[in-house]
């Protein structure tokens, strides 16, 4: 068995569904004890089930990663039970719809912008000072095809996908001192449950058939490979880059 990671810790935000789901899935199977986030309990525990079921060793961990408060807490927690974080994948986001800029009340704009932006610079603070102390870790951060102009109407969700881009940029700098390395993945179409109101548009699949030149999405656990690569020792030298695991709509 494959196992580069054995006896690191993972912490997986947004970890109770789809893409976050799958990446515990994979750092579990690769070696890694694994933190489950998620603000929804029942998410985060199905989660922690499976990585189980299969072997692996994971903890839920519940919080609002856009609140600092929560997010201090539950990440101190789960580092006191199962051990400090060496590998965080800051992958919370929620759905931004699409919509024209007309039509994006500043209540989506603020969440859109606390849950993926506030919330990854949050819960990197918390996992830093360790990091920092030991001399070394992995932030991996989620960002999206869609921050390099792909889509229509989504320019909420492309704001703050593209912040996440200048941020990872930022940090792979301003850690890399520490020998904590800073890295995204920029996944193309994925099939998961945020995206299921998509999956029922005929044509959004004839768009997928058009634009995207595999003609199909991706499942969670192909973005999941990419981010497993990130963490582990195979991915020692790479620091500042974004991975686009997008089926070759961006080339």
């Amino acid at each position: 068995m494959y196992t580069p990671l054995a006896g690191k810790i993972a912490l997986v935000t947004g970890a109770g569904s789809g893409i976050g789901r799958a990446h515990c899935e994979l750092l579990a199977a690769r070696g890694a004890a694994v933190i489950v986030n998620d603000l929804h309990e029942d998410g985060a525990q199905e989660t922690v089930a499976r990585v189980r079921a299969a072997g692996g060793q994971a903890l839920a961990c519940i919080a609002d990663v856009a609140r600092s408060a929560s997010v201090a807490q539950a990440f101190a927690a789960a580092q006191q039970q199962l051990g400090a974080v060496d590998i965080l994948v800051n992958n919370a986001g929620i759905p931004g719809g699409m919509k024209p800029l007309e039509d994006i009340d500043e209540a989506a704009i603020d969440a859109m912008l606390a849950v993926t932006v506030k919330g990854a610079m949050l819960c990197t603070q918390a996992v830093l000072p360790g990091m920092k102390q030991r001399r070394g870790g992995r932030i991996i951060n989620t960002a999206s095809i869609t921050a390099y102009g792909t889509h229509r109407n989504v320019s909420a969700y492309a704001a703050a996908k593209g912040a996440i881009i200048s941020l990872t940029r930022a940090w792979a700098r301003e850690f890399a001192e520490w020998n904590i390395l800073v890295n995204a993945v920029a996944p193309g179409r994925v099939q998961t449950p945020m995206s299921a109101e998509l999956s029922a548009n005929p044509e959004y699949a004839r768009e997928v058939q058009l634009r995207v030149p595999l003609a199909r999405r991706a499942q969670p656990a192909e973005i999941a490979s990419v981010v497993a690569f990130l963490a582990s020792p195979d991915a020692d030298y790479m620091t500042g880059q974004v991975l686009g695991p997008n089926g070759g709509e961006v080339m």
